[in-house]
């Protein structure tokens, strides 16, 4: 089957509220200046300036010995989990998590991993769900190697993993002689939402990175971290698959820029969210997730309208949703996404549902 890349429908009305998803936010021109005045060199051969000062500081950031720069999340999990694994190793994640759900069956087709899918609330799961699910030592058993979690959980609803449960589940599976590996999309999401320390929120990854492309705003880029020899390890797959870049400190610098000016005001996204989740509450037929950081989810069924029928509905009068399954709505705020949008937004959907 050959899948068609989505592409903007152009006889369709302007964007005026593009609560799509935090990867659609455009670079600031502060930003863009930013990317200009980046010295730049030769990343494949440890020249790039400015790419090995975001490396530097990521480490820093989240308590690892080194990181790498890489254009996607995707690709970061993808080769953390080559990394960790072998051919026929056994993953153990949420069965909603990303790498199941939305990286096109990565972990079979690229690692030759299988994935046991794990079950609990909000996309996160306890020690004991864990240790259910660990397979006594055989021959005939596939090796479990690596543990990985998503922070935020995407669908589980943005929701927080707290950092006791997340140690928790880290020295269980460090007691069984697996890996970990956090899936940091919207890392710096959780940490503003929990107070923490970045560093506090990681202790226990074996492998960690963080999505620059998502609420920090940045055009592309994401940066995986870990050991030194996990590092060393991870730069033949980044090699492998086309990961390694050239002058990218254009993109580094957008990176750097948005750890400088744009973590802390993750919390507007986080209030806005709540500002939407209460509006849409009040509509007839929504069923609301409260939030707990910049995702909202959303059941149309008693409206009469599936979800896609909804977002068609509501683009029309240029408001932009996702939808991830046959009644389930996401709508994601981010710095493109002030107030009056998000009031504009529910104004559209009270009369899309209203009809």
């Amino acid at each position: 089957m050959v899948y068609a890349p989505i592409r903007q429908d152009r006889s369709l009305p302007p964007v005026r509220v593009n609560l799509y998803s935090d990867t659609q936010t455009r670079p600031s021109e502060a930003m863009k200046q930013a990317m200009m005045r980046a010295e730049v060199g030769d990343e494949q051969h440890g020249d790039d300036p400015t790419v090995d000062a975001l490396c530097d500081r990521m480490a820093a950031l989240l308590g690892q010995q080194t990181a790498m720069f890489l254009p996607s999340g995707t690709m970061c999990n993808q080769i953390a989990i080559l990394t960790h694994c072998r051919p026929g190793d056994e993953i153990l994640a949420h069965e909603s998590s990303h790498i199941v759900a939305n990286e096109g069956g990565g972990p079979g087709a690229l690692a030759g991993a299988v994935v046991l899918g794990l079950r609990g609330a909000r996309g996160m799961f306890d020690s004991a769900t864990l240790t259910a699910a660990l397979r006594e030592k055989r021959r005939n058993a596939p090796p479990q190697t690596l543990l990985e979690v998503e922070q935020t959980a995407n669908a589980g609803g943005g929701s927080v993993w707290p950092v006791g449960l997340l140690t928790q589940v880290f020295d269980t599976a460090h007691e069984h002689g697996l890996k970990t590996h956090m899936d940091g999309a919207r890392l710096m999401n959780a940490v503003v939402a929990a107070g923490v320390t970045a560093q506090e929120m990681v202790v226990g990854c074996d492998s960690v990175w963080l999505d620059f492309t998502k609420g920090l705003g940045a055009p592309l880029g994401a940066v995986l971290c870990g050991s030194t020899a996990f590092i060393d390890d991870a730069w033949r797959w980044k090699q492998r698959l086309g990961g390694s870049l050239r002058q990218a400190g254009i993109c580094a610098a957008a990176c750097l820029y948005a750890l400088d000016h744009n973590i802390d005001r993750l919390a507007e996204d986080h209030a806005n969210a709540l500002v939407l989740a209460r509006g849409l509450a009040q509509l007839p037929g929504l069923a609301v997730e409260e939030p707990e950081t910049n995702l909202v989810f959303f059941d149309t069924r008693a409206t009469g309208l599936t979800a896609d029928e909804l977002a068609d509905k509501v683009r029309l009068d240029g408001v932009m949703l996702s939808t991830v399954g046959p009644h389930r709505v996401r709508a994601c705020t981010h710095m493109d996404v002030d107030g009056a949008g998000i009031e504009l937004a529910v104004r559209v959907i009270a009369h899309a549902i209203r009809g």
